[in-house]
């Protein structure tokens, strides 16, 4: 059964079909405007001398048939070869109809009748035979839309063709009925094998007619790349035979890839075919079969097995109907003429299955030959099809559809007055029925038939359908067998379920398992799909995602921070990069920090030990020890930059760096002013200038250039602090962690203010370098501050070009080798002395290596005898001479 269809015109007229399978099944609505006049327009007559061949049967209520009983029409216009299976639908609706009438709990008041025509197979017969049910005689045609009349059907269980379904619906629709064509759901039945074996490339080939050209739609709208398939050819199959045409066909399969073929075609032709594909020896194939050839015997032969073995097809749900092979047995000729439109059915069947013919035989059936009919013959003594009624399938359709309009009817006229659900509350009346009344109960019909099956619709007005799945079965004796693998079927809360026994299906391939079937390959983890210039969708070529991108199907970016595998498979969180205390680099730069600060601490322990010798005296102790203490600062400052940056980190490493270069560069300058200061007092009219170096102004120098760095410091932090920030231009796959600077101009000023002082202490260092050496450390001091200057000048190209981490090391680096400059420079010598040369740390030591000094502070003494003095202990005042003269 098929799918429900509404629409609604001006009046809500409404009807539906109710075979969605293989379309043996269709119910129809087709009703005319209920009228009083009981007469029909003169322009509504039928011509021709064609009579329709069917039975009735009288009631209040009658549902109408329309089967194909016999073949095809012969040139006389008449019916001719007997078909049993469409005689058994119309006994089986017979049945069914006579099984409610005897139900006294469903329509107990009503009774229903029938009236089941025969179309012969063939369009005009069909449309003639639709018409007169509509019409209620068989005389008369509708052909104008005054024609108005009672219908007298309630519905049409109708015929097997799509092209006569949809064709008899679309003309009497002109003249305002209703009758609607089906769609099949056995492609989508289909569909639903194809995904579960992962068949996404495959053949179709289809008849010539609106039952294989509908197919081909569906296909082509419902198997697209949303579905995952894509067709590899599309082959029209030619009715006849043609065999140039058939060979062009199976040469396509032959070449093609595609390793599953789909037939949507009558059994009668495709023998024709099937003879081309055994003629190109055309093997390899998995066939999957429609409802019109899945369960048909005639193809399964020794010679075409080995080619259509493992075929797979869907069919009409197999059902049972207790009673049907009891009534079908009482079913004989009507030999007294009770019911003159019997005769040409069950007369004919009788001549059919018993190889007679009745004398005279009835008018326009051919003389089957042999003996004369009795009437009186067994029908259970010969092996008919007819009586076979284990592998029931559109016969069980027919059932379940006069059941649902049964059950419908029933619902509707146990309907209270006063609390229906149409207009005012009211109910349908069975004298004056609107079909879209009926449809109203139809649609909320949900019954199960005795065989355990569930009749019902869903919200779009479609019935649950359900299917069987068919497989050919070559058995190893020869011998074929068709066996039932498993099902498709809809439900209401779960939608379309597909259950398949795949340990029964026989496969027809040498692995003896299910054959792949794709025009591509899926592309592997970390590449994209790229389609292939002037191919179907299915057909495609992988390409690599670009880094940082993922995704089988269409590479997708990572999120930020994140990047993707090496395998392009997935995304992984970035690597986060920072100068860190455990690597390699880190470490030594922390050991290197660390035994900076540990040098620094011990020289300051010599120098306080030491404190008293001529050595340490001689060189301004309190500087000295000012400068260590500063270096000391140098050294411990370089690890604010080690580590995952922080928000303190990030302020403090520039603001520390800055002040504590400036308090160790201030220390030197003072130092090398105060020597300046003193040999310029020492000549005639320069003792006014000691007077701005003692120990007081010494100090207020030091502060007072290192407060104007803290200045700058506190306006850099105020203003644009610098922030920790996480850096992805360096590297795509690495998160670089880094401090920004916030202000650039802040930056350079810091740095400009360092090397001016650095340039000044080395100016100045160079004009004092000529002083005697044991006297001063202006020689000493001119190398620190030519290191100091050398190893920030290289800083800074080396620090803009170097990403990440390693800028952060270049400074780090510049630091260290700056501090470890001056503190080697300037206390190297002197540690030298007091720990491994102490016989030259005394006063008799000294004074051999003051002979210079002497005979030049005898030659100012001589010069400027009223000076001397003063200059002399302006001169000791910031040396070790002191001790000398005293």
């Amino acid at each position: 059964m098929h799918g429900l269809r509404k629409e609604v015109n001006q009046r809500k007229v409404m009807w539906t079909i109710l075979d969605t399978n293989m379309l043996l099944l269709m119910l129809y609505s087709c009703f005319f405007p209920a009228v009083s006049s009981p007469l029909y327009s003169s322009s509504c007559q039928l011509q021709g001398q064609f009579h329709l061949n069917g039975i009735h049967k009288d009631g209040d209520v009658v549902i109408g048939g329309v089967f194909g009983i016999r073949l095809y029409l012969n040139t006389t216009i008449l019916c001719v070869s007997f078909d049993v299976s469409g005689f058994r639908k119309v006994q089986t609706m017979a049945f069914a109809i006579d099984e409610i009438n005897r139900n006294s709990n469903l329509l107990p008041n009503v009774t229903l009748g029938y009236s089941l025509y025969d179309n012969c197979n063939q369009l005009g017969v069909a449309f003639r035979a639709a018409l007169s049910l509509v019409n209620g005689q068989e005389e008369q045609i509708i052909l104008h839309k005054n024609c108005v009349g009672t219908p007298p059907v309630l519905g049409i269980v109708g015929d097997s063709s799509s092209t006569r379904s949809i064709a008899i619906s679309t003309v009497l629709g002109l003249y305002r009925v209703l009758c609607f064509t089906q769609v099949s759901y056995f492609v989508r039945a289909i569909i639903q094998i194809l995904k579960h074996f992962g068949w996404t490339w495959t053949g179709l080939l289809v008849c010539d007619d609106d039952y294989g050209l509908h197919a081909a739609r569906i296909f082509q709208s419902d198997l697209g790349p949303s579905a995952g398939g894509c067709l590899a050819y599309l082959e029209v199959l030619p009715w006849g035979d043609n065999p140039a045409e058939l060979k062009k066909i199976v040469d396509v399969m032959k070449k093609s890839t595609a390793r599953v073929v789909i037939v949507f075609y009558k059994v009668i032709y495709l023998v024709k075919c099937n003879v081309q594909v055994v003629r190109q020896n055309v093997t390899g194939l998995q066939w999957i079969a429609s409802e019109a050839w899945t369960t048909f015997a005639v193809l399964q032969t020794p010679r075409l097995m080995p080619y259509l073995g493992g075929t797979l097809g869907i069919a009409i749900r197999r059902g049972e109907i207790p009673g049907l092979r009891d009534f079908l047995l009482q079913i004989g000729p009507d030999l007294h003429h009770n019911n003159i439109l019997n005769i040409l059915q069950v007369n004919q069947f009788w001549e059919h299955t018993f190889q007679c013919r009745f004398a005279p035989p009835p008018a326009g059936w051919v003389e089957a030959g042999g003996a004369l009919c009795t009437g009186q013959e067994d029908l259970e003594s010969v092996e008919t099809e007819f009586l076979d009624v284990s592998n029931l399938r559109p016969e069980y359709n027919v059932y379940k559809a006069v059941y649902a309009l049964a059950y419908a009817l029933d619902n509707m006229l146990q309907c209270e007055p006063g609390r229906g659900p149409f207009s005012g509350n009211s109910c349908g009346n069975l004298q004056r029925l609107e079909p879209w009344q009926l449809v109203y109960y139809l649609e909320k019909v949900n019954f199960t038939t005795s065989f355990g099956d569930q009749v019902s619709f869903d919200e779009n007005g479609d019935v649950l359908p359900i299917y069987d799945i068919m497989n050919w079965q070559w058995l190893p004796d020869g011998r074929t067998e068709v066996q039932t693998v498993g099902e498709v079927k809809k439900s209401a809360f779960k939608g379309e379920e597909l259950t398949l026994d795949e340990d029964r299906i026989f496969w027809n391939f040498e692995s003896k398992k299910p054959p792949r079937s794709v025009c591509s390959e899926s592309c592997p983890p970390g590449t994209h799909m790229v389609r292939k210039k002037g191919k179907p969708e299915c057909c495609f070529d992988c390409i690599p995602c670009s880094e940082g991108m993922i995704n089988s199907m269409e590479c997708t970016s990572c999120p930020e921070d994140f990047w993707s595998s090496p395998q392009r498979d997935h995304c992984v969180p970035k690597i986060t990069e920072y100068l860190s205390y455990h690597e390699p680099l880190g470490i030594f730069l922390t050991a290197t920090s660390l035994l900076g600060t540990f040098i620094c601490a011990v020289v300051l322990g010599i120098f306080i030990y030491h404190r008293r010798t001529p050595v340490v005296r001689a060189n301004n102790s309190e500087l000295s020890f000012q400068l260590l203490l500063s270096l000391k600062l140098c050294f411990l400052c370089s690890l604010l930059f080690i580590g995952r940056p922080r928000l303190w980190t990030c302020q403090l490493r520039h603001a520390a760096f800055g002040i504590s270069f400036v308090l160790c560069v201030s220390c030197i300058l003072v130092k090398t002013m105060v020597v300046l200061a003193v040999f310029k007092a020492s000549k005639p009219g320069g003792e006014a200038s000691l007077k701005w170096f003692g120990v007081l102004q010494q100090r207020g120098t030091v502060l007072v250039l290192t407060s104007v760095q803290a200045a700058i410091c506190t306006a850099w932090l105020v203003s644009s602090s610098p922030t920790p920030h996480k850096n992805t231009e360096y590297h795509n796959d690495k998160i670089v962690y880094e401090c920004v600077v916030g202000s650039t101009v802040s930056f350079a000023i810091l740095l400009g203010y360092i090397g001016l002082l650095a340039i000044l202490s080395f100016l100045l260092a160079f004009l004092a370098r000529n002083l005697p050496d044991s006297f001063n450390e202006a020689k000493l001091m001119t190398f620190s501050m030519l290191i100091f200057c050398a190893v920030w000048v290289a800083f800074v190209p080396a620090y803009i070009s170097s990403p990440g981490k390693y800028a952060d090391a270049v400074e780090v680096f510049a630091i260290l080798a700056s501090s470890f400059g001056l503190l080697v420079a300037l206390f190297g010598p002197k540690c030298y002395i007091i720990l491994l040369r102490p016989e030259r740390n005394t006063k008799k030591a000294i004074m051999e290596y003051l002979s210079t000094m002497f005979s030049f502070l005898q030659g100012l003494i001589k010069v400027q005898n009223t000076h001397s003095s003063n200059a002399l202990n302006g001169i000791c005042d910031f040396s070790w001479c002191k001790l000398t003269f005293h």
